[in-house]
């Protein structure tokens, strides 16, 4: 029989995987970015479940809020297809 922790495993592998197909199979890449920064919480939380209390930090600082923040700075910067075909 299951016990909580491997069903916890189980529940955070799935979710990870399903954010990182959201993150693939949207055209909008700021839906895309937050799907991966989601995928990213997710993982600190399988770190922390992992009892990596450390990794799980670094984890959720530079994966889920410097990277997510570069590439949303990164999207600004740029202009969007639906804005240059009016």
């Amino acid at each position: 029989m299951m016990g909580l922790f491997e069903i916890a495993i189980i529940l955070l592998s799935a979710s990870m995987i399903a954010s990182a197909i959201i993150a693939i199979w949207f055209k909008d890449l700021l839906a895309s970015i937050i799907a991966l920064a989601v995928m990213s919480l997710l993982l600190s939380l399988y770190f922390y479940i992992l009892q990596a209390p450390d990794v799980a930090i670094a984890e959720a600082g530079v994966g889920a809020c410097l990277t997510t923040a570069i590439l949303i700075i990164t999207i600004r910067s740029t202009e969007r297809m639906e804005e240059g075909e009016k």
